[in-house]
């Protein structure tokens, strides 16, 4: 489920706005893609389930069992339908693809009814930790974006022996809430309405009331150039009716801005998360040339990635869900960076 709809609003992001970075096209991979287009795929198949940490995981899975591990992890307002056409790319390459869903989104569901339902960024990373505990799977290249490509980079930054390689939608977003208290020139903090929309009880109520307009409202102005149709929406869309959704989302965007408490046992992992720990697995870091949603540019995130890499900007309109958009070349990315 962060954009950027999920990039945050901290010292990176914050650098597009003020304008003190730029990536010459010299420095930058462009690959051109057609025009977005409707999905051809529409289904993974039956869901798997496995109990892990405080949830139970529902999760896609394609290839065969004994390939080597793709983990694939969504945004927000997204589910793994971002996956759709990507997963049997790999699979057809010999790849054991794993899209689980995030805490709160379509069938993952807490254990129990007493677990704190909290959003923040370590959490939800460690979510992903006990996910691969679960499946025994010692290390995956991971690929993400959105929410998703947070914790990728959480588990690259501070658990490098589980990610073999990385492939990041928008770079680094690993976020500081010190950072988050400093305010933005108008035009950047106009981008992040619905950060402040969820900050009051009429956006929590609006939210749970409006989820399904919200998050297609989210995905035009994400991606303005990506002509999904209303069936594909409606795909993800139905995830949004997990019992938890709205107040995981709720708490995440309230405790980024430092308005909601996180759980002290992870007062120690935010910590380091938001000292901005270097990268040093090998990464891909990619952007589509239409991303509607705040976002840094590659020249203000390149010091953080201190292992082999890339930068690919995809044309071709190509809008914030990347995955879903141009399934080929994050397909083609993930492949690369496993080989690197």
């Amino acid at each position: 489920m962060n954009t950027s709809a999920d990039s945050t609003p901290d010292d990176y992001s914050r650098s597009r706005f003020l304008g003190t970075a730029a990536l010459g096209l010299a420095a930058a991979q462009l690959v051109t893609v057609a025009p977005a287009k409707a999905q051809s795929n529409t289904s993974f198949g039956p869901l798997k389930y496995v109990n892990a940490g405080l949830l139970r995981v529902g999760y896609a899975e394609a290839g065969p069992a004994g390939g080597p591990v793709v983990l694939l992890l969504h945004g927000w307002p997204y589910d793994i339908h971002s996956f759709v056409d990507v997963a049997p790319l790999l699979a057809a390459r010999g790849y054991r693809v794993l899209v689980p869903y995030v805490r709160g989104c379509g069938a993952t569901t807490f254990l129990s009814s007493a677990t704190f339902r909290n959003g923040q960024q370590g959490v939800v990373a460690l979510d992903v930790i006990a996910f691969l505990d679960a499946l025994k799977i010692d290390k995956a290249v991971i690929g993400a974006f959105d929410w998703g490509a947070r914790t990728a980079d959480i588990i690259a930054a501070n658990w490098p022996e589980r990610c073999k390689a990385l492939v990041s939608v928008s770079g680094y977003l690993l976020g500081s809430r010190d950072a988050n208290k400093l305010p933005l020139p108008p035009a950047a903090e106009y981008q992040w309405w619905y950060q402040y929309y969820f900050s009051t009880d009429r956006g929590a109520a609006g939210y749970a009331q409006y989820r399904h307009d919200f998050g297609k409202l989210i995905w035009q102005t994400a991606s303005p150039k990506w002509n999904f149709d209303d069936a594909t929406y409606d795909r993800t869309a139905a995830s949004f009716e997990n019992p938890d959704y709205v107040a995981i989302v709720i708490h995440n965007y309230r405790w980024r801005l430092g308005l909601a408490d996180g759980e002290r046992q992870y007062d120690a992992l935010e910590a380091k998360l938001a000292a901005g720990p270097v990268i040093a697995v090998p990464a891909i870091t990619m952007e589509g040339d239409a991303n509607g949603a705040p976002h840094a540019p590659a020249a203000a995130y390149r010091s953080k990635f201190s292992g082999k890499y890339e930068y690919r900007l995809i044309t071709g309109g190509i809008g914030h869900n990347l995955p879903q958009e141009a399934p080929q070349a994050f397909a083609q990315a993930i492949i690369d960076v496993d080989h690197f």
